[in-house]
């Protein structure tokens, strides 16, 4: 699915697409999905409607991710829905931002994430 969604949403420029590059808005929301599905029979606190945030906090605070790169992944959540929100009442047509140092460490955080929660 996810390569299905990078397939639909083609960067072809050097800018980091805050919402659908690798390690953007799109995989965060993959991941807080999965652990949802896999682990909210025994951990009934992932089942409110409480945001990716939230969830991701609890996920940490249950033991099921890394506490501290659950709350590294909020915050790259928060500064990417940031900046997009700054593009687009910018009337940006992407929300895409050069890839500095501070989005890149976010955008790393995410990637390991990923790996911890759905590998490769």
């Amino acid at each position: 699915m996810r390569k299905r969604m990078h397939e639909g949403h083609p960067n072809r420029s050097e800018l980091f697409d805050l919402k659908h590059d690798d390690g953007g808005m799109v995989d965060i929301e993959f991941i807080v999905q999965t652990l949802v599905l896999a682990h909210a029979r025994g951990h009934p606190e992932l089942l409110d409607n409480a945001g990716n945030i939230a969830l991701l906090g609890r996920a940490g605070a249950a033991g099921l991710i890394d506490p501290d790169l659950a709350q590294r992944v909020s915050a790259a959540y928060r500064r990417f829905r940031q900046l997009q929100h700054s593009l687009r009442l910018n009337d940006a047509r992407y929300a895409r931002v050069p890839p500095e140092k501070s989005v890149a460490d976010l955008r790393d955080d995410v990637r390991r994430l990923w790996r911890g929660v759905l590998g490769e």
